[in-house]
Protein backbone atom coordinates (compact mmCIF):
# COMPACT_ATOMS: atom_id res chain seq x y z
CA UNK A 1 0.00 0.00 0.00
CA UNK A 2 1.29 3.54 -1.05
CA UNK A 3 2.06 6.30 1.22
CA UNK A 4 -1.35 8.13 -0.27
CA UNK A 5 -3.57 5.24 0.80
CA UNK A 6 -1.85 5.25 4.36
CA UNK A 7 -2.58 8.99 4.10
CA UNK A 8 -6.30 8.10 3.30
CA UNK A 9 -6.85 5.86 5.77
CA UNK A 10 -5.69 7.92 8.40
CA UNK A 11 -7.48 11.14 7.31
CA UNK A 12 -11.12 8.54 6.86
CA UNK A 13 -10.01 7.05 10.32
CA UNK A 14 -9.79 10.39 11.80
CA UNK A 15 -12.96 11.47 10.85
CA UNK A 16 -14.86 8.90 12.20
CA UNK A 17 -13.05 8.90 15.22
CA UNK A 18 -14.71 12.27 15.57
CA UNK A 19 -18.42 10.72 16.07
CA UNK A 20 -16.80 9.03 19.36
CA UNK A 21 -15.02 12.22 20.96
CA UNK A 22 -16.69 11.00 24.98
CA UNK A 23 -14.49 8.30 24.10
CA UNK A 24 -11.27 9.95 24.99
CA UNK A 25 -11.40 13.52 26.76
CA UNK A 26 -14.86 14.57 25.26
CA UNK A 27 -14.95 17.46 23.66
CA UNK A 28 -10.73 18.04 23.33
CA UNK A 29 -10.64 14.90 21.74
CA UNK A 30 -13.79 16.08 19.49
CA UNK A 31 -11.44 19.23 18.75
CA UNK A 32 -8.44 17.61 17.81
CA UNK A 33 -9.94 15.65 15.88
CA UNK A 34 -11.69 18.37 14.13
CA UNK A 35 -8.02 19.82 13.86
CA UNK A 36 -6.91 16.81 12.05
CA UNK A 37 -9.53 16.39 9.74
CA UNK A 38 -9.00 20.49 8.78
CA UNK A 39 -5.47 19.73 8.13
CA UNK A 40 -4.32 21.27 11.27
CA UNK A 41 -2.09 18.97 12.46
CA UNK A 42 0.46 20.56 15.00
CA UNK A 43 -2.76 22.11 16.13
CA UNK A 44 -4.27 18.01 16.44
CA UNK A 45 -1.08 16.89 17.58
CA UNK A 46 -1.02 19.61 20.79
CA UNK A 47 -4.38 18.72 21.85
CA UNK A 48 -3.50 14.77 21.76
CA UNK A 49 -0.73 15.00 23.48
CA UNK A 50 -2.59 17.39 26.47
CA UNK A 51 -5.03 14.61 27.27
CA UNK A 52 -2.72 12.21 27.37
CA UNK A 53 -0.63 14.34 30.17
CA UNK A 54 -4.08 14.11 31.46
CA UNK A 55 -4.23 10.54 31.36
CA UNK A 56 -7.18 10.08 29.20
CA UNK A 57 -5.38 6.97 27.79
CA UNK A 58 -7.15 5.31 24.85
CA UNK A 59 -5.77 3.04 21.93
CA UNK A 60 -7.99 5.46 19.64
CA UNK A 61 -6.48 8.29 21.28
CA UNK A 62 -2.97 7.24 21.08
CA UNK A 63 -3.37 5.96 16.97
CA UNK A 64 -5.26 9.61 16.01
CA UNK A 65 -1.74 11.04 17.80
CA UNK A 66 0.15 8.76 15.43
CA UNK A 67 -1.60 9.63 12.59
CA UNK A 68 -1.12 13.61 12.95
CA UNK A 69 2.57 12.70 13.32
CA UNK A 70 2.75 10.88 10.54
CA UNK A 71 0.87 13.19 8.55
CA UNK A 72 3.92 16.13 10.26
CA UNK A 73 6.50 13.67 8.29
CA UNK A 74 7.69 12.71 11.93
CA UNK A 75 7.66 8.49 12.05
CA UNK A 76 9.66 8.43 15.24
CA UNK A 77 6.95 9.69 17.42
CA UNK A 78 4.42 8.21 14.64
CA UNK A 79 5.58 4.37 15.15
CA UNK A 80 5.75 4.84 19.03
CA UNK A 81 2.33 6.46 19.23
CA UNK A 82 1.00 3.08 17.12
CA UNK A 83 3.21 0.92 19.25
CA UNK A 84 1.56 2.79 22.55
CA UNK A 85 -2.40 2.13 20.81
CA UNK A 86 -1.17 -1.88 20.66
CA UNK A 87 -0.06 -2.11 23.97
CA UNK A 88 -3.60 -0.96 24.84
CA UNK A 89 -5.09 -2.89 22.40
CA UNK A 90 -2.97 -5.32 20.91
CA UNK A 91 -5.55 -6.27 18.20
CA UNK A 92 -6.10 -3.15 16.83
CA UNK A 93 -6.86 -3.40 13.50
CA UNK A 94 -5.85 0.23 11.98
CA UNK A 95 -2.65 0.68 14.37
CA UNK A 96 -1.59 -2.58 12.93
CA UNK A 97 -2.06 -1.63 9.45
CA UNK A 98 -0.40 1.97 9.86
CA UNK A 99 2.56 0.94 12.07
CA UNK A 100 4.10 -1.42 9.41
CA UNK A 101 3.16 1.11 6.72
CA UNK A 102 4.74 3.61 8.61
CA UNK A 103 7.89 1.23 9.77
CA UNK A 104 8.45 0.14 6.39
CA UNK A 105 8.56 4.06 4.81
CA UNK A 106 10.95 4.86 7.66
CA UNK A 107 13.10 1.29 7.48
CA UNK A 108 12.86 1.13 10.87
CA UNK A 109 14.23 -2.39 12.85
CA UNK A 110 12.49 -4.52 14.32
CA UNK A 111 13.18 -6.72 17.76
CA UNK A 112 13.53 -10.18 17.18
CA UNK A 113 10.99 -12.36 19.13
CA UNK A 114 11.42 -15.62 20.76
CA UNK A 115 10.39 -18.97 19.56
CA UNK A 116 7.67 -18.78 22.71
CA UNK A 117 6.60 -15.28 21.91
CA UNK A 118 5.05 -16.32 18.21
CA UNK A 119 2.98 -18.87 20.05
CA UNK A 120 1.64 -16.30 22.93
CA UNK A 121 1.65 -13.01 21.14
CA UNK A 122 -2.20 -13.87 19.86
CA UNK A 123 -3.08 -13.22 23.51
CA UNK A 124 -2.31 -10.64 26.18
CA UNK A 125 -0.79 -10.72 29.35
CA UNK A 126 -3.89 -9.83 31.10
CA UNK A 127 -5.79 -12.72 29.39
CA UNK A 128 -3.50 -15.06 30.50
CA UNK A 129 -3.76 -14.06 34.20
CA UNK A 130 -7.31 -14.30 34.04
CA UNK A 131 -7.04 -17.77 32.52
CA UNK A 132 -4.13 -18.47 35.36
CA UNK A 133 -5.89 -17.19 37.81
CA UNK A 134 -9.46 -18.94 36.70
CA UNK A 135 -7.14 -22.54 36.52
CA UNK A 136 -5.42 -22.43 39.73
CA UNK A 137 -9.06 -22.19 41.55
CA UNK A 138 -10.25 -24.29 39.97
CA UNK A 139 -7.50 -26.69 40.58
CA UNK A 140 -7.93 -25.67 44.35
CA UNK A 141 -11.61 -26.59 44.23
CA UNK A 142 -11.16 -29.97 42.88
CA UNK A 143 -8.02 -30.58 44.98
CA UNK A 144 -10.32 -29.98 47.97
CA UNK A 145 -13.23 -31.97 46.86
CA UNK A 146 -11.17 -34.58 46.15
CA UNK A 147 -8.99 -34.67 49.22
CA UNK A 148 -12.50 -34.99 51.31
CA UNK A 149 -14.32 -37.40 48.76
CA UNK A 150 -15.28 -40.71 50.44
CA UNK A 151 -14.27 -42.34 46.87
CA UNK A 152 -11.18 -40.41 45.21
CA UNK A 153 -11.47 -40.72 41.54
CA UNK A 154 -8.66 -40.50 39.25
CA UNK A 155 -10.49 -38.21 36.67
CA UNK A 156 -11.17 -35.81 39.50
CA UNK A 157 -7.24 -36.23 40.18
CA UNK A 158 -6.54 -35.90 36.30
CA UNK A 159 -8.59 -32.46 35.83
CA UNK A 160 -6.67 -31.41 39.13
CA UNK A 161 -3.32 -32.07 36.97
CA UNK A 162 -4.67 -30.21 33.58
CA UNK A 163 -5.42 -27.38 35.59
CA UNK A 164 -1.79 -27.06 37.21
CA UNK A 165 -0.73 -27.47 33.88
CA UNK A 166 -2.27 -24.82 32.11
CA UNK A 167 -1.94 -23.03 35.18
CA UNK A 168 1.47 -23.04 35.12
CA UNK A 169 1.84 -22.51 30.68
CA UNK A 170 0.03 -19.23 31.40
CA UNK A 171 2.17 -17.89 34.26
CA UNK A 172 4.98 -18.71 31.39
CA UNK A 173 3.27 -16.73 28.52
CA UNK A 174 2.79 -13.83 31.43
CA UNK A 175 6.90 -13.48 31.90
CA UNK A 176 7.63 -14.40 28.19
CA UNK A 177 5.13 -11.28 27.15
CA UNK A 178 6.43 -9.14 29.76
CA UNK A 179 10.19 -9.92 29.35
CA UNK A 180 9.75 -10.22 25.59
CA UNK A 181 9.71 -7.81 22.78
CA UNK A 182 6.55 -6.19 23.72
CA UNK A 183 6.96 -6.22 27.23
CA UNK A 184 7.33 -3.05 29.93
CA UNK A 185 11.08 -2.39 28.43
CA UNK A 186 9.99 -2.22 24.74
CA UNK A 187 11.26 1.75 23.75
CA UNK A 188 11.15 3.32 20.38
CA UNK A 189 13.99 5.39 18.92
CA UNK A 190 12.35 9.18 18.41
CA UNK A 191 15.14 10.81 16.81
CA UNK A 192 16.81 10.74 13.31
CA UNK A 193 19.58 7.85 12.08
CA UNK A 194 20.56 7.32 15.91
CA UNK A 195 23.77 5.86 16.50
CA UNK A 196 23.72 3.37 19.19
CA UNK A 197 27.54 3.19 20.69
CA UNK A 198 29.86 1.21 22.35
CA UNK A 199 30.36 3.45 25.23
CA UNK A 200 28.27 6.35 26.76
CA UNK A 201 30.46 9.31 24.55
CA UNK A 202 29.74 11.01 21.35
CA UNK A 203 33.24 9.68 19.49
CA UNK A 204 32.42 6.07 20.99
CA UNK A 205 32.79 3.23 18.10
CA UNK A 206 29.25 3.12 17.01
CA UNK A 207 27.69 -0.66 16.70
CA UNK A 208 24.30 -0.05 14.43
CA UNK A 209 22.13 3.09 13.15
CA UNK A 210 18.64 3.34 14.21
CA UNK A 211 16.20 4.86 11.58
CA UNK A 212 13.15 6.68 13.29
CA UNK A 213 10.78 3.98 14.80
CA UNK A 214 12.56 1.25 15.65
CA UNK A 215 12.65 -0.93 18.66
CA UNK A 216 14.74 -1.53 21.06
CA UNK A 217 14.59 -2.90 25.00
CA UNK A 218 15.50 -0.49 27.82
CA UNK A 219 17.82 -1.97 30.17
CA UNK A 220 19.09 0.79 32.09
CA UNK A 221 20.06 3.98 31.98
CA UNK A 222 23.54 6.05 32.87
CA UNK A 223 22.86 10.06 33.08
CA UNK A 224 21.67 11.05 29.86
CA UNK A 225 22.20 7.88 28.04
CA UNK A 226 20.35 4.19 28.15
CA UNK A 227 22.02 1.04 27.91
CA UNK A 228 19.56 -0.74 25.10
CA UNK A 229 19.06 -4.45 23.54
CA UNK A 230 19.24 -3.90 19.56
CA UNK A 231 17.37 -5.04 16.69
CA UNK A 232 21.01 -7.04 15.19
CA UNK A 233 20.77 -8.59 18.94
CA UNK A 234 23.24 -6.58 20.49
CA UNK A 235 23.34 -4.30 22.87
CA UNK A 236 24.59 -0.39 22.85
CA UNK A 237 24.36 2.99 24.16
CA UNK A 238 21.79 5.69 23.59
CA UNK A 239 20.96 9.17 23.99
CA UNK A 240 18.31 9.46 26.32
CA UNK A 241 16.91 12.20 24.32
CA UNK A 242 16.23 9.86 21.28
CA UNK A 243 14.60 7.03 22.83
CA UNK A 244 11.07 6.70 24.62
CA UNK A 245 9.52 3.93 26.41
CA UNK A 246 6.00 2.47 24.69
CA UNK A 247 4.20 2.12 28.09
CA UNK A 248 3.88 5.10 29.96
Amino acid sequence: MSMRSLRWIAGVTAMLMSVSGLVAGGEEFAKANQAYSDGRFEEAVAGYETLVREGAWNANLFYNLGNAWYRLGNFGKAILNYERSLALEPHHPEAEANVRLARDEARALELRGSDIERYVSAVTARQLTIAATITFWLALFLGVHWYFAARRSRVSLGFIALSLCITAAAILGIVTLENGKRGDSLAVITGKETEARLATADNAQSILVLPPGSQVKMLSQRGEWVYAELPNAQRGWIPATVVERVRM
